[in-house]
């Protein structure tokens, strides 16, 4: 079931710079997706974003522990946690440009959320659950 205060809300083109640090959390990257991925933010223009890269260990970790850690923490080690990608802190045009090249990249289904206030405070699992239940419920609209 999901979460009262966790709404999906359509993201938009602006340049005023999105909730929290400016960083990237991303879950369910092995080594090898870690250096494609790479590549893809060189040609997004992100690669001077700090990146966190969680592993099964950290999944009960809460997300704000989590963007405090620092620049390129768990770099080269696998994860078995479900492709996601969170950003923090970058304009909702970065995050359209990354989210399009990710996906003209052919990458990996990726579930994608912003931080915020309220999933910040949750433990990572609970965030991966809630965007999980979000894809479903998109996706069962989207086949009505």
């Amino acid at each position: 079931m999901s979460h009262p205060d966790a709404k999906f809300e359509k993201v938009s083109r602006s340049d005023a710079a999105m909730y929290g640090p400016r960083q990237l959390l991303l879950c369910g990257f092995g080594a090898g997706a870690q250096e494609k991925f790479e590549k893809v933010l060189e040609f997004a223009g992100l690669l001077d974003v700090p990146r966190i890269w969680a592993g099964a260990e950290q999944a009960e970790t809460t997300v704000s522990h989590l963007f405090e850690l620092p620049d390129r923490t768990g770099e080269g080690a696998g994860s078995t946690l479900p492709r996601a990608i969170v950003v923090a802190g970058i304009t909702e045009k970065e995050l359209q440009r990354l989210m399009m090249i990710c996906k003209n990249s052919g990458m990996k289904t990726t579930l994608w959320a912003a931080l915020t206030p309220t999933s910040e405070k949750w433990p990572l699992s609970r965030l991966l659950n809630e965007l999980a239940a979000e894809r479903r419920t998109m996706g069962r609209k989207g086949r009505r």
